[in-house]
This record gives structure tokens, sequence and C-alpha cells, in this order.
């Protein structure tokens, strides 16, 4: 019943569409990389496209640029300026001062280490002691931010490096902790302790760009060492809001119910969105010099008061640097080298005015469900509709996915991941429309090419049908395999016309063809003037390794025959004395039919075939006319068989054994065979264990017997592998197996 559904309900088609949506499902919940980075990039395009719209929030950067560097000089200026700067944006009614910086050393300008300096270097006693009586200008900083609301950042490290960090704020948690996904940080890399215990508040600068180096989301809180400490721009708002010493950390949704997950913080009335780990999305606007002010402007006096206080009351500041030497530039959707404060800047802009990018915590739901509805909806439907209508329902799909995708981030500022939905949509359609046309094509190709000459005329018809009569497959068995080649059939093919040559062929391949039918093999197919054959397939022949062996002596015998009759006949192509190469092996093979969508044969493949092919090669080089591997051989017990050589043939990495087959029973019962078998082993035995001395005396003592049995030409190959490896020999662990170059 299955297989008739498969065949006439398009069930084959159906089960591969649903396939490549289970497909494309699993790869949505396992989070493929590749796959969520495009999704991201898309995310990064729809920023490009609409990015957020610019309104003057209380936001304001104090920016260490260039211009600023080459007026007030190099970077780290004195930490007296910088206490300066904390007076003046304070007093000009700042409602928090943030450090896009982390002063870990103390100040180099200080007047105490400059005299250090100079008495070192041998000055006047009398200016460093005057020097020394200064105020130190860490203790001028400190002071500073004791008078201003100022937040120092700090790094968290994964190693436990730096001294430890106690938070200034407190977490109000209304479920469990929300660290279920963050990294648990060890250590951190933090400001002097005196500033530190001085400054209103201190937060995290650390955030972690996406695999692609774009900083796309920035944490809000952290874990470090078990504990919640909270990022630069949440301890800014913190501080600016004046909302004492707690953030309530919240969950909504399917979240509250997971251990470890957060949906939100709230610092006052202000509620903030968030990911589970505790991260917002920044929704970034355009290069925006309004919410800049080059730091040079503040220190020189280039602003009076009331500019000061127009320009940075109630509002949160930021002191970074977006100078190049600096080395704090990031990537964003928007832009390749951005100062890495502007991201602090923007995402403190959009917590205020409320414009935040969300990602749902019933997104990755829909669009799974997407995936699950229209691509298994659309692997139901394909098969009956066509791949024209097909298409234009999977085109229809995948815009509607991409509008809609849009539409929820234009207007509402959801991140919908299209991209699985449409690949499962692409995926079902292009895997059916391939296997559907792949099922139509083969059955037309078999019924019409294939199997026309293969089967019989009313087969043919009952295939026609009922294709499921027609199967691909094979099945594994062990069998005898031949292959037969005419020697110097090319110079043969010169000396005569197209025509004549086909008349020899006939001439020679009907009597051989003969005999091996007589044998019960198979004929594979004809190539030319070779031949390969089978046997124990598709019928079952117990006896096929002795049926294997007398055919192909049988027809040695024939060939001699034909060389001795054929040139006295009249009007009959022979060249002569034509020779043949035989090789045979024994082994597991796959036999069925093969073929592809055009053709299909009854054939076999496998190692065991690819021997035998190179073994007929190799009648060449030893001087036989059959030669056959140890898989046939151990099957011939009684046949007249002469160990050839151990060797190892081209494109098989493994070495085999190989023997001559001189003839049968009867032959194998004459001394002569007996003798020359005993002293050819000695000699093999000399060879393998580099004895090259005996191995000659061997070749040379028995060389009449190599002669007297048609194997002048093997004694010959030895004499001259002798002679080569003596003014040659091989390196150290040789193991007498010779490297065909031939086939």
């Amino acid at each position: 019943m299955l297989r008739d559904w498969l065949q006439r309900e398009n069930g084959v088609p159906v089960l591969a569409g649903l396939a490549a949506m289970a497909l494309v499902a699993l790869l949505q919940i396992a989070a493929f990389t590749p796959l969520d980075r495009l999704g991201l990039q898309l995310f990064d395009a729809y920023q490009a496209a609409s990015p957020r719209e610019y309104r003057d929030a209380p936001v304001r950067v104090v920016d260490i640029d260039a211009d600023s560097i080459d007026k007030l000089g190099q970077w780290p200026w004195p930490r007296s300026d910088l206490a300066r700067l904390n007076r003046l944006l304070g007093e000009a009614g700042a409602s928090a001062i943030a450090y896009d910086i982390v002063l870990a050393e103390p100040d180099r300008t200080s007047p105490a280490r400059v005299a250090q300096g100079l008495e070192r270097e041998g000055a006047d006693p009398a200016l460093v002691s005057q020097l020394a009586t200064l105020e130190d200008h860490d203790a001028i900083f400190s002071q500073s931010l004791a008078k201003s609301p100022v937040v120092l950042g700090m790094i968290l490290e994964t190693d436990d490096i730096g001294r430890p960090f106690a938070p200034k704020v407190g977490f109000s948690l209304f479920q469990s902790p929300p660290v279920r996904e963050m990294l648990d940080y060890k250590g951190a890399t933090q400001s002097l302790p005196q500033f530190v215990d001085a400054a209103a508040g201190v937060g995290s600068l650390t955030h972690q760009s996406d695999g692609d180096g774009i900083v796309r989301q920035i944490p809000l809180i952290a874990k470090y060492d078990g504990q919640l400490v909270p990022s630069l721009s949440l301890e800014a708002m913190r501080v600016a809001r004046g909302e004492g010493q707690s953030v309530a950390v919240y969950g909504s949704g399917s979240d509250i119910d997971t251990a470890g997950a957060a949906a939100g913080l709230r610092i006052g009335s202000l509620e903030i969105p968030s990911t589970a780990d505790g991260r917002i999305w920044v929704y970034y606007t355009r290069e925006q010099k309004q919410r800049i002010v080059p730091a040079w402007k503040v220190l020189t006096g280039a602003m009076t008061e009331d500019q000061l206080r127009a320009e940075f009351a109630g509002k949160i500041v930021y002191l970074g640097t977006s100078a190049a030497g600096l080395r704090d530039l990031v990537s964003t959707p928007l832009g390749r080298e951005v100062p890495g404060v502007m991201v602090h800047a923007q995402a403190t802009e959009q917590m205020l005015l409320g414009e935040h990018l969300v990602r749902p915590d019933w997104a990755p739901g829909l669009e799974l469900a997407l995936v699950l509805l229209l691509g298994g909806g659309l692997a139901l439907i394909l098969p009956r509709m066509g791949a024209t209508y097909g298409a234009l329902l999977g085109i229809g799909g995948i815009a509607a996915v991409a509008a809609g995708s849009w539409l929820a981030f234009s207007r509402a500022h959801y991140l919908l991941d299209p991209l699985y939905p449409s690949l499962a949509i692409a995926l079902v359609y292009t895997l059916q429309t391939v296997l559907s046309f792949y099922r139509e094509e083969r059955k037309r190709a078999y019924i019409r090419n294939a199997f026309d000459k293969y089967l019989s005329p009313e087969m043919v018809k009952q295939i026609a049908a009922d294709p499921a009569k027609l199967e691909l497959g094979g099945e594994e068995r062990e069998m005898t395999v031949m292959m037969c080649d005419i020697r110097g059939f090319s110079r043969i093919s010169e000396q005569y016309s197209p025509q004549e040559v086909i008349d020899f062929l006939i001439e020679f391949l009907t009597p051989m063809s003969d005999i091996l039918l007589s044998s019960k093999a198979t004929l594979d197919k004809y190539m030319g003037d070779a031949i390969l054959a089978f046997w124990n397939a598709p019928l079952d022949d117990p006896d096929h390794p002795q049926h294997a062996a007398r055919a192909a002596l049988q027809m040695v015998e024939a060939l001699d025959e034909l060389n001795r009759t054929m040139p006295a006949k009249q009007g009959r192509p022979w060249p002569g004395d034509v020779r043949i190469g035989i090789g045979l092996n024994t082994g597991i093979c796959c036999v069925g039919n093969m073929g592809s969508r055009r053709r299909l044969n009854y054939s076999l493949i496998g190692d065991t075939v690819n021997l035998a092919a190179r073994l007929e090669g190799q009648t060449k080089q030893y001087g036989t006319p059959i030669v056959l591997g140890s898989g046939l051989a151990r099957h011939l017990d009684g046949f007249a068989l002469l160990e050839l050589d151990r060797i190892r043939v081209v494109g098989r990495d493994r070495p085999d054994t190989i023997f001559a087959l001189l003839g049968d029973e009867s032959f194998a019962a004459h001394d002569a065979l007996h003798s020359l078998a005993e002293a050819h082993g000695l000699m093999l035995a000399a060879y393998r264990s580099a004895d090259w001395d005996e191995a000659a005396r061997l070749l040379e003592e028995y060389s009449d017997r190599y002669v007297a049995l048609g194997l002048d030409k093997l004694n010959a190959l030895f004499w001259n592998r002798v002679a080569e490896l003596r003014k040659a020999p091989p390196q150290s662990g040789w193991d007498g197996v010779f490297q065909a170059t031939n086939k």
C-alpha cells in the first residue's frame, strides 16, 4: 500500500519536500551560525534603509578628537585637566558624566612624579623640592569626582585578574537571576581605587561584537563573579535620574517562568526591554554632529558659561575619543569606524526616547511555525500543482514573508527573520521540482532507450504499463570476473579498413563468446576488441571459479586453432599470429541493474572487477596469456598454477599475489611443471629477501625450463629486475612488492 501511494500519489516528492522542510527547521532550532549571520546582516540592511530618526535627547558626547589632541597635547592629559572638565560640566548642570575610559594608572604628569624624574636626572634640588610640595593631580581628580555626578568605566575580564569589584548599585529581581546565558567574568580592569571610591557610579565598558565584528547589541547587565553589574550606559542612566541604589530586572510573557532569563529592566518609571541575557539591540541613527562637542571647546574657554549650561544642563555627558590613534573604533550596521563612545550614547538616547529595536520572545516560535506551515504546505500541494504554478506560489510566499518582516521593522521596530521560512520554501520547491523531473525522465529513458534491447518486447510492454517494475539496484555476491583483450589491436587495425576490422572482430568474438556462454558466463559487454564477462550471476553457479578457469584455457586453445586455420580461408581478414591477454579474479562484487536515466545495463562493479582488468594488462609484462589474482587461485586446487609475483597494480593501494594459469588438472601432473614451480618459488624467496646472488643463480640454472614452458619472458623480467636492484638496492623495509606503472 505504501509503495502504491509513493508511486501514484507523488509520495516520494512529498516525503522529500517534508524532509527539506524538517532540515530547515532543525537548522533554525540549532541556530546554524552561517544562516543566523545572514539574518543579522538582513537586519543591518533594514537599519541602513530606515535608521532611527535623530531627535534631540538629553545626551551629549565630549569627544577627545584629533583637534583636541592637537590643541591640548598628547593623550593621556593631566588628571588636573580632567578634574577641570568635571567641574565645568558639573557646574553646567550635567546630570551624569560617564567616562568611556579606564584610568588604571597614576598620572605620570603629577608634580611629585615629575619631581622624581628630575631628581634622577640631577636637576636643581630646590626645584625638585618645590615641585614635590604641589598638589597631586590624582588627588585633584578624586576631589572633582566627589563634587560631580561621574560614572567611571571598567573592563570585565574572563581571567581572574585585577582587584575585586563591588558594584555601587543593587538589583531588585522579580524572578531568578538572569544569568542563564551570560558569560561569567572573573576579573576586572578598573580605575584607581580612590577614583572608584569617589565616583557616583561604575559601569562595564565590555561588549562583544557578533562573529562578523559588528556591534549590534550591548549588555545592560553582566555577570561578574556570580553577581550582576551594570553597563556604563545603565549606570549613567541610574545616576542621571537619581534613582538611588537599585535597578529592577523583570520577566514577562513566557520568560517569567524560565529560570535565568530576563525580559527587561526598570529604572524608576523607565522600562527598557532586553534580551534574555540582559542586552539591548542598538537602534542607530546616522552620524549627527549635534550630539558631539569637541573636548577642546570645553577646556580652552571657547564656550562661555551660558553656552556650557545650554549645551549640557540636564544631560548625560559621555567622555570618549574618536581619534584613530587611540583605537576605540568599532563597526556598526551604519559604519565601519564608529567611535565606541557613540554606541553608549546612542543606546542611552533610545532608552530615554523609548525607541527600541525588539526581537520578541515569540519571534523564533513564529519563524519556526512559518517554516512548518509554508514549507510543509508547499511540500503537500506542489506535486499536484506543477512546477509553474508552484513557482508562482513559492515566490508569493517568500514575498509575503519578506514584506511582513519589513513592515514589522519599519512600523513596530520588531526584528523578525524571514530567512528560514524563505529558505524552507525555496528548498522544498527546488528539491521537489528536481526530483519530479528526475523521476519522469528516468521512467521515459528507461522504457524508450535502456530496455528495448535488454528485455523482450512483451516485458517492455509490461514495464510501460507498470513503471514500478523498473528498479535500479544490485546485490553483493562472490563472483569470478574475466577481462580479455587482443594484444596489439591498434597495430592490427592499421592493416585493414574499418569494415575488415569489424569482420576480423566477428571472427574472433564469436568463438570466444560461444566458449564463455557454454561455461555459464554472463557476457557483460564488448569494448572494441575486449570482452568483460562474469560468473555466478544472475544465475547461481557454485563452481564459477573452475568454470572461469576452464573457459580461459579453452579460449587460448581456440585462438591457437584460429591462428592455424584462418589464414588459409580466402576473403577472411586475419593478421597472422593473434595473441590475447586474460585477467581473472574472484571476490565480492555488486551486481544488478545499473546505469542512469538514459541507459540501464545489467552489470557489476567492485574492486574485484578493477583488479581483473589490471591483471589482463600484466599478461604483457609477465609473458603469459592468463594471469589471475589470489582470490581465484585459492579455489583452483589441482590446476596448473605458477606464482608470478606480488604486485601493486595501478590505481590500487593493496598488493596482491598473482599467478599464471598454465593448464588444467592433467597438465598440473607434469614433472617439469613441478620442478619449475619449486625452483621459481625458491627464486622468489631469495628475491624478496634481497639475496640477489641466489636469485640470479636460480634464474640461470632453470632458464631452460622457463623456456620449455613458454615462460622465457618471465625469466628475462626477473633477470632485469635483479640486475637493476643490484645497482640501486631498495630501501630498508622493502617487502618485495612490485609497483606496476602501466595498466
